[in-house]
């Protein structure tokens, strides 16, 4: 019964994301991901590739790996696994996208230590979350507001994911942030304040309503040091003084 609670709600919650992602809002930030996500993963390679949640959405449809699937908790996923312990055998993924995860669950940290797990040495992860410190981040403080979507997530900040991944022995080697014009749910607010998002990464660089992080899997080398058990136990070769002749005098 907890197990089908658990897939209801899930179920609940990637519904209030597709009516979301409807709206003229939603469009104006899937188009930033979609580009973001296209561009990111299109020269990643490998045999497996892996998308936590958003199955409505096809983040890895510009990335050549031959095997790629969908596992999360709502119905369209190829695998129908909770994100926080997934039945994946480590090390076996080359490419795995957390797109908007992190922030509607309960338990952020595990999910990225499960990504960290199933994946090999040397693999991608690429993250997408909410910026808490902008103007999409305001509206959760508001009641009108707070149990709308997406204003009624967790959103985990830049500065704290970074220090998670880096915990968990990742290496971030590219992200940028986006979406900088204020979140108007009018078509024509949104085109007019258009000028904020060529001028977001010049004049206000970490106000980026998006955040977007991707980051290597870091393996630490190990060296076996053998005992030099031949030079400690053999005998040391000892000098025998020259003779001297003594002369007479």
């Amino acid at each position: 019964m907890k197990t089908f609670n658990s897939i209801t709600t899930f179920s609940a919650h990637t519904e209030r994301m597709q009516q979301w992602f409807d709206t003229c809002l939603g469009q104006y930030l899937l188009a930033q991901e979609q580009q973001y996500f296209d561009s990111t993963v299109a020269n990643i390679f490998g045999y497996n590739a892996l998308q936590i949640g958003c199955p409505q959405f096809d983040f890895l449809r510009s990335n050549r790996i031959p095997f790629k699937f969908n596992v999360g908790m709502s119905q369209g996923v190829s695998l129908l696994a909770s994100p926080a312990f997934l039945p994946i055998e480590s090390g076996s993924m080359d490419l795995t996208v957390l797109p908007h995860v992190l922030e509607f669950s309960a338990h952020p940290h595990l999910i990225l230590r499960e990504a960290h797990r199933v994946l090999i040495p040397e693999g991608h992860i690429v993250i997408s979350g909410f910026n808490p410190v902008s103007l999409w981040g305001a509206p959760r403080y508001f009641k009108s507001l707070k149990n709308e979507f997406p204003w009624c997530g967790d959103f985990v900040s830049l500065a704290r994911l970074k220090d998670w991944l880096k915990l968990l022995g990742f290496e971030i080697v590219g992200g940028r942030l986006g979406c900088y014009v204020p979140p108007f749910n009018k078509e024509k607010w949104l085109k007019r304040f258009c000028f904020m998002e060529a001028a977001g990464d010049r004049w206000w660089p970490i106000s980026g309503g998006v955040y977007f992080l991707q980051a290597v899997k870091q393996v630490h080398g190990m060296r076996i040091i053998q005992p030099r058990w031949k030079k400690k136990f053999s005998s040391k070769k000892r000098i025998m003084p020259a003779t001297q002749k003594l002369e007479d005098k």
